[in-house]
């Protein structure tokens, strides 16, 4: 991991819930300066300029992987060779969902209009994701990163980030608690049946945008996707087919966020940062080639990313030196490791944070 060690700006962190204490060296009302003159920097060196011949060829790339994905599935029938296909298609769904992302971030067109149709049709028709529901949740994370009881990424129940929410686990979740570094990847698998779960109980309840429309895109993707399914595969294969498909969506997915903060400093309402130290202390990068940027969306850019949430993906590399830089210049620690450090560095959390929940080992 590559971290420039800075001026005291937020304690140690305390043990396994990995709280971050201790208070800013200095107040952060004397600091929010440092974030506009970064801010000047990066607009002078026009990263924040929209990217829409690259969006337009991503986006058609991307559409013909999920056209050829499913010609295959057409294609190859009744026959147990759909595994292939439906690890395609994984592929195919979290790249799509990386766009969607993008769109929710408004990273491809300036208008919000523009950027939510583009978002509804990625997310909730080609993926069956709510696009208004994630959105809503996303940015309840990057205003609260790793923020307990604020971030609500770090407020689900089948994993615990600090030893104050693994004590108030009970039942099946304590033990899931327990030995959740085991089981993290396991769980990740689930992650898209809950996608799927949390957007229909939100279109249900009308905790979006344009329900109807929403509601109407999330019917057609689960009425076009299972008719697929069952037409071209026996009742045995279609259910295996899903399991993987969906799986393997939900893995991949989960493999591409969890490096960014798991692992990382966890902030409570005493530590009074201001922005930019919140977003860059409670932030992980992964270093990498322009594969890994393909792999993981552009979210191994991770700082850059949660400082400058509307950055075209494409800029974040060109961002990267500047950021880095103005960090160090300021004692700012900016982490960065390689994809397998930075799950490492995530399990080695977990498995602190459940230590106290398993039984001592017998001398």
């Amino acid at each position: 991991m590559t971290t420039f060690d800075p001026v005291p700006t937020v304690g140690a962190r305390d043990g396994a819930d990995g709280r971050a204490r201790g208070r800013p060296a200095t107040s952060p009302a004397g600091r929010g300066s440092d974030y506009a003159a970064l801010s000047r920097l990066v607009r002078q060196a026009g990263l924040l300029d929209r990217r829409p011949g690259w969006y337009a060829l991503r986006i058609g790339l991307n559409t013909v992987l999920l056209g050829a994905g499913w010609t295959a599935f057409y294609l190859l029938g009744n026959s147990w060779w759909q595994l292939a296909t439906a690890v395609v298609l994984a592929v195919a769904f979290t790249q799509t969902a990386f766009l969607g992302h993008d769109a929710g971030h408004r990273q491809i067109f300036r208008r919000r209009s523009a950027n939510d149709r583009v978002g509804l049709v990625l997310g909730n028709l080609l993926i069956g994701v709510s696009y208004s529901w994630w959105v809503g949740k996303h940015t309840r994370h990057h205003s609260h990163p790793n923020q307990v009881d604020r971030d609500p990424d770090v407020t689900i129940g089948a994993v615990a980030f600090t030893a104050d929410q693994a004590r108030a686990r009970r039942g099946l979740t304590r033990v899931l608690a327990r030995y959740q570094a085991w089981l993290f990847f396991p769980l990740l698998m689930l992650e898209a049946l809950h996608l799927h779960a949390a957007s229909v109980k939100a279109v249900t309840r009308g905790a979006v945008k344009s329900r109807r429309l929403e509601a109407l895109l999330l019917l057609a993707h689960i009425a076009g996707y299972l008719t697929a399914v069952l037409l071209v595969l026996t009742p045995l294969r279609a259910a295996v087919f899903v399991l993987v498909q969906q799986g393997l969506f939900g893995l991949y997915l989960g493999c591409a966020f969890a490096p960014n903060h798991k692992g990382m400093p966890m902030l409570t309402g005493r530590d009074e940062l201001d922005y930019l130290r919140r977003q860059v202390l409670t932030s992980r990068n992964v270093r990498g080639s322009r594969l890994v940027d393909f792999a993981l969306g552009g979210l191994n850019y991770q700082i850059e990313h949660h400082l400058f949430p509307a950055m075209p993906r494409p800029n974040l590399r060109r961002s990267q030196a500047l950021i880095r830089r103005f960090c160090l210049q300021h004692g700012l620690s900016y982490h960065e490791s390689t994809v397998f450090g930075s799950y490492a560095q995530a399990l080695r959390h977990l498995h602190a944070v459940g230590a106290p929940l398993r039984p001592a080992p017998a001398d």
